[in-house]
């Protein structure tokens, strides 16, 4: 792995919520972090927040921010994207595999079948994305020499969450995680994916700030955006990264094993006991 300040990282998904928080704090270490996103000007999504603006706060923050506007279900846009970084930088120290069609729905009370069907678009950007990324990532990753790649994920993957379609969406990207980790593992290159808590996100903002006293004990179990970024810097200085390698890890877990907090100073609480425990895969399903 490089050094932290001449890492190169892409995030995907970047234009709020954890890939924002994650490319800041990524590039408070010095890193150069490609940010990507649909999210040209603000209005154009419900949710505040553009590739632009994160990829200001990443330089903001000390690194190298680089927006590139790119919609990971169009395969030729990510190709272009990686290509782009070939050209640039010649290598990629770590990839965050972020982006993810969330539909407003998601979170609506009842049977799946009562919800649109536009909710499997989790499994376009969000599934085969992480995969189409990685696979336009590998010859740069094994350019590096040592690389990391992180699923951004949640407890979803192993509980009931959201309904079916969030929850095969979360399972496909910890076992794609685990799966291509085998192929990496002779190149160095580790592959985790890792549960995230509840994120402090603008929309996650929004709902509480509806509802303040409904929300108020859920609220103080909140992470930063930039928690998970702190953690997946940590895990890439490990120098027993590749013992990680291939595993479902618990992002505040992590934390705890490497000394890191939040933002403000807080030990965010791990969900393990209240969700049980990460897949493992073969009895994940097969009992």
């Amino acid at each position: 792995m490089a050094l932290t300040q001449d890492r190169v990282v892409v995030v995907t998904g970047a234009s709020r919520g954890a890939g924002k928080g994650i490319a800041v704090a990524l590039g408070a270490t010095g890193a150069t972090v490609y940010v990507t996103g649909r999210t040209r000007e603000e209005g154009d999504a419900p949710l505040p927040g553009t590739v632009q603006a994160t990829a200001e706060a990443v330089t903001a923050a000390g690194g190298q921010g680089i927006a590139v506007y790119c919609d990971h279900s169009d395969d030729e846009q990510v190709a272009q994207l990686f290509a782009r970084v070939q050209e640039e930088q010649g290598r990629l120290d770590i990839l965050v595999n972020n982006a993810t069609a969330l539909h407003d729905a998601l979170t609506d009370v009842g049977p799946f079948w009562q919800k649109p069907l536009e909710l499997t678009g989790i499994w376009d950007v969000g599934m085969r994305s992480h995969y189409t990324a990685t696979w336009y990532a590998a010859p740069l990753l094994l350019e590096s020499g040592g690389g990391l790649v992180v699923n951004t994920s949640s407890f979803g993957g192993r509980i009931y969450m959201h309904g079916p379609a969030y929850g095969a969406g979360k399972a496909a990207v910890d076992k794609m995680a685990h799966d291509m980790a085998v192929d990496f593992k002779p190149y160095n290159v580790a592959v985790v994916s890792i549960w995230m808590g509840l994120l402090l996100t603008e929309r996650t903002r929004r709902v509480f700030e509806a509802e303040p006293e409904k929300y108020a004990e859920l609220a103080a179990t909140t992470e930063s955006p930039e928690f998970t970024g702190r953690v997946i810097d940590a895990l890439a200085r490990d120098p027993a990264l590749m013992a990680k390698t291939g595993k479902v890890l618990i992002g505040a877990e992590l934390a705890l094993e490497y000394g890191v907090t939040d933002i403000d100073g807080g030990q965010p609480p791990s969900h393990r006991a209240f969700f049980g425990e990460t897949t493992r895969f073969g009895d994940a399903v097969v009992q």
